[in-house]
Parts: structure tokens; sequence; C-alpha cells
């Protein structure tokens, strides 16, 4: 037990970044992607059962840009779109947003089944803001599936604000938002 402690102890010590996609990781980031929509489904929820994301999706993130990996060492643990006032549906919001400023939206949130429970959706939820910080920007806004109950706590533990209902393709998403502290 002792040694399986001190392992989990030096993989959560060690040292992670958060950058760029490159088109030549599409399959590994793929993987993840899968492992995610499969513990979905696993979970009960048609969050992902829809044939989204997938990987055609996931290519457009890397072309245009926004597809970015959390990283240990060489080993890809995670990935996430991450983009600037790009999200048309929350225009529509059921509800109100704590801010009508510049935004960072992120979408495709998933971690490799490997370090799982470990921290590292709300590590990568701390390079995001790092992100919005870098381009001067104090909002950051998401959103999930109602039964997303492990993203849900995450928004909660890392500062999020619940604000209301935005809807894709046909189905109703929880919405929230973070307002950021300027620089002194």
């Amino acid at each position: 037990m002792v040694i399986n402690t001190t392992i989990i102890g030096s993989i959560i010590n060690m040292k992670t970044n958060f950058r760029k996609a490159k088109i030549s990781e599409i399959s590994q980031i793929w993987i993840i992607l899968q492992q995610a929509i499969k513990r979905r489904k696993e979970e009960g929820s048609n969050q992902w059962q829809d044939g989204y994301p997938n990987l055609e999706v996931i290519q457009k993130d890397i072309e245009k840009g926004v597809g970015f990996v959390l990283t240990m060492g060489d080993a890809i643990i995670g990935y996430s779109a991450v983009l600037i006032n790009d999200e048309p549906e929350y225009e529509k919001i059921d509800g109100k947003w704590l801010t009508d400023d510049d935004f960072v939206v992120f979408h495709r949130v998933a971690i490799s089944d490997l370090y799982l429970g470990k921290g590292f959706a709300k590590k990568l939820l701390g390079y995001i803001e790092e992100f919005a910080l870098h381009n001067n920007i104090y909002s950051i806004k998401a959103d999930t599936n109602f039964d997303n109950t492990a993203m849900m706590k995450i928004f909660e533990k890392s500062g999020y604000t619940y604000c209301g209902e935005v809807y894709f393709r046909g189905s109703p998403r929880k919405a929230y938002e973070k307002v950021l502290a300027k620089p002194l």
C-alpha cells in the first residue's frame, strides 16, 4: 500500500503542461475522448452518445488552433477545446451570465482513464484560467450535461457560478461562469 501511495504522490507532483494539440496527436486524443464517451454511457448519461464529439470535430479543433492537450512528460493525459468569444448558443441563455465582457469558453474536456480522480481536470481548468488572463480576458464560460455530476463538482470547487441553461443539439445544459480577478 505504501508503494501505491508513493506512486500516486509522484504522479500528482509530476510537472504538467498545457499546449496546443498537434494533428499528429489526434489518435492519442481520440482514444482519451472515446474513454470519456464510454464513461458517460456507463454512467447512464445521454451526453456524448449521439456521435458527438467525433474524430472530425477534434481534427477541426486542432486545425483551427483551439484544441489543447494536458501533458505529463511525453504523455497526453487530457484534452479540451478552448475558444475566445465563440459560442453562439450562449447568447440565448435561459438565465443570466455574470458578465457581458469577452470570455473564454471550453468544450470537450476529457481526461485519460489512467489519470482520473487525481485532480487533473481541475488542473486543466487552471491552465484555461491562465490562458484567459494571458489574453486579458476575465470571464470563463462553460456548460455541461445535467447528469454530469463530476464536472459540476469540479465547477463548484473551482469557483464557477451556475448561470442558467443553454441548449445544444436540442438538449438543455447547465451553464456556468467564473469571473477572474483583474491584476492590480
